[in-house]
């Protein structure tokens, strides 16, 4: 199987993949991570990575997407992955789609969990994060909403999106998941 999961901040997006991937025995592709450890491996596209964040810039969409084309040719995938943390805009879903179909993967599914506003803040400014104070938190859920949130609708139109709601106990979370990933017709279950 093979799963991008999609969501605002905070919605637990990173618990939910790391579950999934555990039951699955699918491998978690965090973008943080594996950008972590292409700069750590030293490897040529960790090195441009490394020398932009170094900088205190954003790494490009191609270095990222490059990345990912590297993990999704290692024999780590054969069982499949869960992409969490890309893509963030639509540019970023439409060259992702073209390195799928590059490398002949047609089978995604598109996860999105969803929780309301207050849900997020309440949840993110608990964590006790330097970062998580409101105006952070806000900001992060605006640039989602601007950003982000677009690109669920980019992939309405070519893949199936199954949506739940991220709200309550994360094992219920996560059995309602494996309920709707097994549905054929269904595309929205409530926790």
């Amino acid at each position: 199987m093979r799963i991008i999961i999609l969501g605002p901040p905070g919605v637990g997006k990173g618990t939910q993949s790391a579950l999934i991937a555990k039951k699955l025995s699918l491998k978690h592709l965090s973008t943080g991570e594996i950008l972590r450890r292409a700069v750590f491996e030293g490897t040529e596209l960790g090195k441009k990575a490394k020398a932009i964040m170094d900088a205190g810039e954003l790494v490009s969409d191609s270095i990222m997407i490059g990345i990912i084309r590297d993990c999704l040719q290692s024999k780590e995938i054969n069982q499949g992955f869960i992409l969490d943390g890309f893509p963030r805009t639509t540019t970023q879903a439409e060259d992702l789609d073209k390195l799928f179909d590059e490398l002949k993967i047609d089978d995604i599914k598109i996860l999105c969990l969803n929780a309301d506003k207050d849900e997020l803040i309440k949840r993110m400014s608990g964590r006790g994060r330097r970062d998580d104070n409101i105006e952070t938190i806000s900001n992060r859920l605006n640039i989602y909403k601007e950003q982000t949130l677009p690109v669920k609708e980019y992939y309405r139109k070519s893949k199936k999106v199954y949506e739940i709601v991220g709200l309550g106990d994360i094992d219920i979370i996560n059995d309602n998941i494996f309920k709707l990933l097994t549905l054929k017709d269904e595309h929205n279950v409530n926790a």
